[in-house]
């Protein structure tokens, strides 16, 4: 039985994040735990720019951001095992796991900080007609192939859904010479940061066919050509709409899903709508000193979210570790109208420090809306917000003495009010 103080299970931008953060504020005996052959998760097939501006003050790359990271952790010294496979965390806090080098051993840690980031949703969650030919694939394989392995996926190609990845790999794609005829979006607005649908797609001319989806795919061994089609307010398709558009590829863009299989077998208690962990104020699970950042607790828009989180999660183990654990959460935390969630979802205003940061997603596109928190009939706060979208994540700071309004048995609900 090996024994930490900090177990980090993944080695992306969150575990990363938390790794530098424990070891700067003295917890030095900590390992991080990574799947795959290299540290930096998901960023090193993110060749793109736009990382780092909050957190640096500079325009990186995916691979850059993560670098600044991965030399830390070396120039630390912290504990990293590579090509490890987390099998099972306990209640209790032990770790099982398995690597070539090692086989199968157990981690007894002091505290736990999930951040195993996400995975893309397939072709079988949205269960689109049609044949299995080859060339249907998500963003991300499809930005693995071209940025680490040198492959194009095809050259006229569709992309369903308007996520990032998605609309990055339409500038990407255009850029290696392919033909992307259209992304086609389910919903009346796209899932993207607005952005990423300006750089991405305004300026390459390429459409956005909103409250659209595919209905059929055609071809036997190889994509030939998709069907696609208007939808009503239900998303249900309008086949007197439907047009046929030819290509060679469909690239997948409709939605990313947390890791949260280790979860489960630790019996922590997760959000139906994020799919991530229900957390406290300290971004503790239900699961006394298993802490949960970045992607597998929600789904981030900015990577630099992602490793402001992960100092908060290293932070709040190394203040489980020091005092043993927290005062019971007492105040629950709710989605009101026109927020589809919030996190954290539960809180006790006394372990708070000064004020905390809470992080939410709008149901739908809202122009000059009131973004209203309240308890009971009690408003704690009401923000002017000129445009409210679901591709961007909404952050609202409250002071613990805006917090100690709060109405124990009413809870605090966040909501949507006509401007």
């Amino acid at each position: 039985m090996l024994n930490y103080d900090i177990v980090i299970i993944g080695g992306g931008p969150a575990g990363l994040g938390a790794a530098v953060e424990a070891y700067e504020k003295g917890v030095k005996n900590v390992v991080i735990l990574e799947r795959d052959k290299y540290l930096g998760g998901i960023l090193q097939q993110c060749i793109h720019n736009g990382f780092g501006l909050q957190e640096f003050k500079e325009e990186l790359t995916g691979p850059e951001y993560a670098q600044r990271f991965i030399d830390k952790v070396e120039e630390y010294g912290i504990d990293v095992m590579l090509d490890t496979m987390v099998l099972e965390i306990t209640p209790d806090r032990i770790v099982k796991a398995v690597n070539s080098e090692k086989g199968v051993f157990q981690i007894k840690a002091k505290a736990i900080i999930l951040a195993m980031g996400c995975r893309e949703r397939p072709r079988g969650a949205i269960m689109i007609p049609g044949t299995r030919p080859a060339g249907i694939m998500t963003a991300g394989t499809a930005q693995r192939y071209v940025n680490m392995e040198g492959y194009m996926p095809g050259k006229e190609i569709v992309i369903l859904g308007s996520g990032d990845v998605g609309l990055i790999m339409a500038r990407r794609l255009t850029l290696e010479g392919a033909k992307v005829k259209a992304v086609v979006e389910i919903m009346p607005y796209s899932s993207g940061l607005t952005r990423n649908i300006v750089q991405c797609l305004e300026d390459f001319d390429i459409p956005l066919l909103l409250s659209h989806t595919v209905v059929e795919i055609h071809g036997k061994d190889r994509v030939e050509g998709v069907t696609i089609a208007k939808v009503d307010e239900n998303r249900e398709p309008i086949m007197e709409t439907a047009q046929y558009i030819s290509c060679d590829t469909l690239i997948l863009s409709v939605g990313l899903i947390p890791e949260n299989e280790l979860s489960k077998q630790a019996g922590i208690e997760l959000d139906p709508v994020t799919g991530g962990p229900v957390v406290n104020e300290m971004l503790e699970t239900s699961v006394p000193g298993i802490f949960a950042c970045g992607n597998v607790l929600q789904v981030h828009d900015l990577v630099d979210n992602v490793t402001a989180e992960a100092r908060m999660a290293a932070n709040s183990a190394i203040r489980f570790i020091r005092e043993g654990g927290f005062k019971k959460s007492n105040i629950s935390v709710k989605a009101g109208k026109g927020i589809r969630y919030v996190v954290p979802q539960r809180i006790n205003v006394d372990n708070i420090d000064k004020r905390i940061k809470f992080r939410m997603r709008p149901t739908d596109v809202y122009n000059n809306a009131i973004l209203a928190v309240k308890s009971g009939d009690r408003y704690l706060l009401r923000q002017k917000r000129i445009r409210l979208t679901p591709g961007e994540m909404i952050d609202v700071n409250l002071s613990k003495e805006i917090l100690k309004n709060a109405d124990e048995k009413e809870g605090i609900v966040f909501l949507v009010e006509e401007g």
